[in-house]
């Protein structure tokens, strides 16, 4: 059942192009992937304005075509900063997006070590896994129902390379919208009868609860979120594609994570999805 989609999906927010300051989008692209290996590093508002949004998705896409060219493979996008908690976490306003990789997916149930992280928290979210390309330039989030093959529940692992967290939205949307890692459960269901606006979320570690949600939470439907990823895409030509996996955002507020933590949320008709933040 899809609920309360007469609210308007927000419009993509553009900033200017003239604030690099004279640093140029390579140079911030490569610290931002230096970082990967080497840690966090300062915001990037010496070459950044922290609302820059345009110049901010420039260096995320070239780091995109750069790991493109290395040989990894997209399989579809991330919507971040969709619930109110977690823009309250992070002191912004409107949703960003980001690309997944084929290797950033953990196995349901699997683990991933603290080496190939920073300082990682965790999400619970509702993602969508698509039959049909979506190129309307102005789509609804009835067209993603009827694109959607199945939603699943997920686990997304977001990091940052900006040390502390101390990140700017234009700082997040350069680092690929503070992307790192995602688990899908083992159920997928499909879209027709299942409600995903009142459906609720809790997430625990180690047992114990950390987060509560619903899909209401997410940009009051994880459908309008999917909408505007869907026309925002459209607009810089890059639609979603059959196949593509979707996470359309937080249903509740994130988690930072310690080593040997087990997590795990639970969607209600989606099932649960875990996985454990420690060595194998």
């Amino acid at each position: 059942m899809i609920c309360d989609l007469k609210k308007e999906t927000p419009e993509y927010v553009t900033g200017t192009t003239d604030t690099m300051l004279g640093i140029s989008h390579e140079t911030l692209a490569r610290r931002l992937r230096n970082a990967y290996g080497s840690g966090g590093i300062p915001p990037l508002r010496d070459g950044l304005d922290p609302q820059d949004i345009v110049n901010a998705y420039a260096i995320q896409d070239l780091n995109t075509r750069f790991w493109e060219a290395e040989g990894r493979k997209i399989i579809g996008r991330k919507i971040g900063l969709t619930a109110k908690a977690v823009q309250a976490q992070l002191g912004v306003g409107q949703p960003d997006f980001g690309v997944l990789f084929d290797d950033m997916r953990i196995g349901n149930n699997g683990t991933l070590s603290p080496a190939r992280v920073i300082q990682p928290k965790a999400e619970a979210e509702v993602a969508l896994v698509l039959s049909k390309d979506v190129t309307k330039t102005d789509p609804t989030p009835e067209d993603i129902a009827d694109a959607s093959a199945y939603a699943v529940a997920a686990l997304e692992i977001v990091d940052s390379r900006i040390a502390d967290w101390k990140i700017s939205f234009a700082d997040t949307v350069a680092d690929n919208g503070s992307s790192a890692f995602f688990v899908l459960g083992d159920e997928q269901e499909p879209l027709d009868g299942l409600d995903l606006y009142t459906c609720g979320m809790v997430m625990e570690i180690n047992h114990e609860i950390v987060s509560i949600g619903s899909g209401a939470a997410c940009l009051g439907h994880p459908l309008i979120a999917a909408a505007w990823l869907a026309k925002t895409l459209v607009k810089v030509g890059h639609p979603l594609r059959a196949g593509d996996i979707v996470l359309t955002g937080a249903l509740g507020p994130m988690v930072t994570l310690a080593p040997g933590d087990h997590v795990v949320a639970r969607i209600g008709g989606l099932g649960s999805v875990s996985f454990t933040y420690g060595e194998e």
